[in-house]
């Protein structure tokens, strides 16, 4: 079987799939080459917000043309129906779902602990963690295993960052939400198990997605070079990165890792950062 054939026949559900330099988008991008159909999600009022701006969707779906298939949503999962709703509409494009990669984030509107209300905790709880769980229970609940093959195929990947390995200050709500993904990784991943469903959690460690160029206005220089300074060689994380692996990961090659929170971080020196 050649690589473009690995996922052929499989359906991917890739949330937070907006902008070219996105983790989501390197991933879809990969699993478009190993034959994946996909069913992407995107929330372009929240780029616009954000320094690095938005991208266009347009360009977003031309780059993905080596999908069999691909359909776009936008949706904002701050909505309690949304992740409910992405499943629903995939499963009638594509008449089922095997992978789930839930790489949507809220950004920004964070701090520290003087800063933070019950307001930014819950926006932030909303999107990072709970709309995770409800899409991932929608996933599941559609999901229908092959008895028949060898191993059973169902993949769901979650996201979250280095809380669980060092301090991620004025990150409050952001890091409380991921640090609910990592801790709940494993008893999750051992309900989903017996349904054919693999389950583990990807911490893609800093990774360039444009808060590290020094090509856009308004950069905090000095925190950029802290960061490319704390990597070996000075060479930070790129999409591409963790795509590699969570790709590795929903492929039958993936099969028998279960449960873990696994750190791709390339020798990140969280000591000096």
């Amino acid at each position: 079987m050649t690589y473009s054939q690995v996922l052929a026949g499989r359906v991917a559900v890739v949330t937070g799939v907006s902008r070219r330099r996105g983790i989501g988008f390197a991933i879809a991008h990969r699993l478009a080459a190993m034959g994946a159909r996909l069913y992407i999600t995107h929330w372009i009022p929240h780029d616009e917000a954000q320094p690095w701006g938005a991208d266009d969707i347009e360009l977003v779906r031309r780059e993905l043309s080596a999908a069999p298939r691909v359909i776009d949503r936008s949706i904002d999962f701050a909505d309690p129906d949304a992740p409910q709703q992405v499943m629903d509409e995939a499963v009638a494009e594509f008449g089922h779902v095997d992978i789930l990669v839930a790489n949507h984030a809220l950004s920004g509107t964070d701090g520290t602990l003087f800063d933070i209300d019950a307001a930014v905790l819950d926006n932030h709880w909303v999107v990072d963690a709970r709309s995770v769980l409800i899409l991932t229970q929608a996933f599941a609940k559609q999901y229908r295993a092959d008895h028949s093959a060898v191993t059973d195929r169902g993949r769901v990947i979650w996201m979250t960052s280095g809380q669980h390995l060092a301090p991620m200050r004025a990150e409050i709500a952001y890091a409380s939400a991921k640090s609910l993904l990592a801790g709940m990784t494993a008893t999750v991943a051992a309900e989903l198990i017996d349904r054919g469903i693999v389950l583990n959690t990807v911490n893609p460690g800093p990774v360039d997605t444009g808060f590290l160029s020094t090509d856009t206005a308004d950069r905090d220089l000095t925190l950029i070079e802290e960061v490319r300074s704390a990597f070996p060689r000075g060479q930070v994380g790129q999409p591409d990165d963790p795509a590699r692996l969570i790709t590795w990961l929903v492929s039958d090659e993936g099969r028998w890792i279960v449960g873990q929170v696994i750190d791709s971080e390339g020798g990140f020196r969280r000591q000096r950062w």
